[in-house]
């Protein structure tokens, strides 16, 4: 069977950029004005011709995003449940080489985080670990989901890349999503910032969104760190993927999220700086290429910035975020995975949404029309 990495095989990085910088206005314009957009037109909206055409780009972004999805934005919340790790990453808080106290949730500490979420109002939860197969694994996971399962509607999780036998045993335990980000389709550089741990296999984590979609998983989230390498080529390289997915496994519903490299103890530098400008460029970008797919905005954004691009493609965002497992109840003072940005709480967050015109909706939508 074909799989993604088939693609990207006969892509060339370097030539990829070079198309990218290469686009013009008028390569531009008549981006915005197809009826359908190619990922030749998504290569002239994320390039730097496509600055000066941030004000359109922004309206039909918001156009196109009201058609699909109305004015609701989803709610979410990440639930951490280790942070053991055998991975070296260079950017993560988590890294097996970041000397911290490790720490995995029981079950009853679940369920004392699962107590607070709850009482925020949340009825949709991220599940968080870092890689460590001795302790958070298969087995784990199936607890976790029979544990937390009559407590939300939409389950999904961020962990390991799986096996395809894995995930089509976590399915029928409620698992609904699984994110599972590339960081950087650069390759070389890839191996760069994860030297050690299962993780440094670039190619398995490539074809993780394969075997989600051979699994019938509901829906998965992709997308890559912003600050490890050049974003307007990764994102490209993101749309691909993307493109390939929708066409592959049709019945699979798509995420896409973009987060920017954020500080943590002894943190990694961004090699590349995106501002809040280019970051709003590509968002529509998204949109303008990809009318279905959902946007998501985490906590790693500031207050400000979160407020501005609410009417602007995103669909999904977070709210009172912890990034440390019991962070919520057990153990707040414990290790972040990253420093978040905009520390208001879900209520304000659903304040400051309603204030928009939009209204805050606590589960995932298109799963409670299916189930």
């Amino acid at each position: 069977m074909t799989s993604f990495n088939d693609i990207f095989r006969k892509q060339s990085w370097k030539d990829i950029t070079s198309s990218i910088y290469a686009k013009t206005d008028k390569d531009v314009e008549q981006a915005l004005s197809a009826e359908k957009r190619s990922l030749e037109d998504f290569k002239a909206l994320i390039s730097p011709a496509a600055a000066p055409y941030l004000e359109q780009m922004a309206r039909m972004s918001h156009e196109l995003t009201l058609r699909r999805f109305g004015k609701v934005i989803q709610m979410y919340v990440p639930l951490y449940l280790s942070n053991e790790c055998n991975n070296i990453c260079t950017y993560c808080g988590f890294s097996y080489d970041n000397k911290v106290r490790r720490k995995t949730l029981s079950s009853i500490e679940i369920m004392q985080e699962v107590a607070v979420i709850k009482k925020m109002g949340y009825d949709h939860v991220l599940l968080v670990t870092g890689e460590a197969n001795q302790n958070v694994h298969v087995d784990y996971f199936k607890k976790v989901l029979e544990l937390i399962r009559p407590h939300f509607s939409h389950i999904s999780m961020e962990v390991q890349p799986l096996d395809l036998e894995d995930y089509q045993e976590l399915k029928p335990y409620g698992l609904n999503t699984v994110l599972v980000y590339q960081e950087t389709y650069h390759e070389e550089d890839y191996k760069k910032h994860h030297p050690k741990g299962k993780k440094s296999n670039f190619l398995y984590r490539l074809e993780t969104p394969d075997r989600l979609g051979q699994a019938g998983i509901h829906k998965m989230g992709i997308g890559v760190l912003i600050g490890l390498e050049d974003w307007r080529t990764d994102s490209f390289f993101t749309a691909m993927h993307l493109d390939y997915l929708e066409k592959q496994y049709w019945q699979t519903k798509y995420s896409l999220s973009f987060p920017r490299l954020r500080p943590f103890s002894g943190g990694l530098e961004p090699k590349v700086e995106m501002s809040d400008r280019e970051l709003v460029q590509l968002i529509c970008a998204y949109r303008i290429f990809n009318e279905e797919v959902e946007l998501s905005m985490s906590t790693r954004e500031s207050e400000r910035f979160r407020n501005h691009v609410i009417k602007l493609g995103i669909t999904s965002i977070s709210a009172g975020s912890k990034t440390n497992p019991g962070g919520y109840a057990v153990e707040p003072q414990s290790l972040e995975q990253f420093e978040i940005s905009d520390e208001r709480n879900p209520s304000q967050i659903s304040q400051m949404i309603k204030e928009q015109g939009y209204e805050a909706i606590w589960k995932d939508w298109d799963f409670s029309l299916t189930s």
